[in-house]
């Protein structure tokens, strides 16, 4: 049974922790400071209660699984012991690369260290590395407690003992894993999210409907159908001929921009980002704000118990 240690403890650090301790495993989590872990505490109290609340758990469970997380300040002290590591921390190369060279002083060679990155290569990770070949990609999506996937990376010296780890040990964590066997950026779900999201954004720049009725489209057609059928299956029981036609006439009017619509750039350069500035292309207040997460957490709690309803 793999150790482990996670560091970081911000909005994905504590939700894996969660999720690991949800699956019965011990896990150390690594902060900052004490206003870091009492953040990652609130945070892990919160979502055992929402948990409690839609009977996944009860209560004497949920004391089990907070038991099973310890928040520490300490580097040395958290990953002693660990035979494997999340790295969570901020996305910025420079940070994570020196934080690579002060963990790589405190642990074995054998000790795998993956990283939650959601855009960097676990090639670039590893460039300064002393041990290349223990470095991955394990991609949790948010909130990672909910979202069974994790986009597992390997890079150009990734050796497979790092990967048959990996794959196994997300498994334990009763997470779904797939495997990218190319390194490329924004791995596959970002890639198809932001896909989605450039249409979406081209769509509202020319003014073809409003943003509403574009969220709509989503919500009410494709979203419906794709936590059963992704993309590739989806095609399948529609017919591929139909699909092979529909794409060689759509795909040349499809939007191929390379940057960001002209709306959402107006938006970001007046300081208009959405949910965390009050305003985006959404208005946003605080009790449209716990209104819309809250039916998003009841969604993702939902598909969660048919996941194991189907796994039983």
């Amino acid at each position: 049974m793999e150790k482990l240690s996670i560091v970081g403890c911000g909005t994905m650090g504590h939700s894996i922790a969660l999720s690991a301790a949800w699956a019965g495993l011990d896990v150390k989590v690594v902060g900052v400071n004490e206003e870091n872990l009492n953040r990652a505490n609130k945070g892990i109290q919160n979502k055992l209660s929402v948990l409690v609340e839609n009977e996944l758990l009860d209560q004497s469970e949920a004391e089990k699984i907070d038991a099973r997380i310890t928040l520490l300040t300490s580097l040395k002290e958290g990953v002693e012991d660990a035979t494997f590591i999340i790295e969570a921390i901020p996305e910025v190369l420079e940070m994570k690369l020196a934080f690579y060279q002060e963990l790589e002083q405190l642990i074995g060679k054998d000790v795998i260290i993956a990283s939650n990155t959601s855009g960097f290569t676990p090639t670039s990770l590893a460039e300064n590395a002393r041990y290349p070949e223990r470095f991955i990609v394990t991609h949790y999506w948010n909130p990672g407690h909910l979202i069974p996937l994790v986009e597992v990376v390997k890079g150009e010296k990734t050796n497979q003992e790092t990967v048959d780890r990996t794959m196994e040990f997300m498994r334990r964590m009763h997470k779904h894993p797939i495997f990218i066997n190319k390194e490329i950026p924004g791995f596959i779900g970002n890639r198809l999210q932001y896909a989605l999201f450039r249409e979406a954004q081209s769509l509202l720049d020319e003014g073809v409907a409003s943003k509403e009725d574009i969220d709509a489209a989503v919500v009410y057609s494709i979203g419906r159908r794709l936590p059963v059928t992704g993309p590739l299956m989806t095609a399948d029981m529609g017919g591929l001929d139909v699909f092979s036609a529909i794409s060689n006439y759509l795909f040349e009017d499809l939007s191929t921009a390379e940057k960001s619509g002209r709306i959402l750039t107006s938006l970001v350069e007046d300081g208009k980002l959405g949910d965390k500035s009050g305003e985006g292309f959404y208005q946003w207040d605080e009790e449209t704000s716990k209104k819309i997460n809250a039916e998003r957490e009841e969604t993702l709690i939902h598909f969660l118990k048919l996941d194991r309803e189907r796994n039983e």
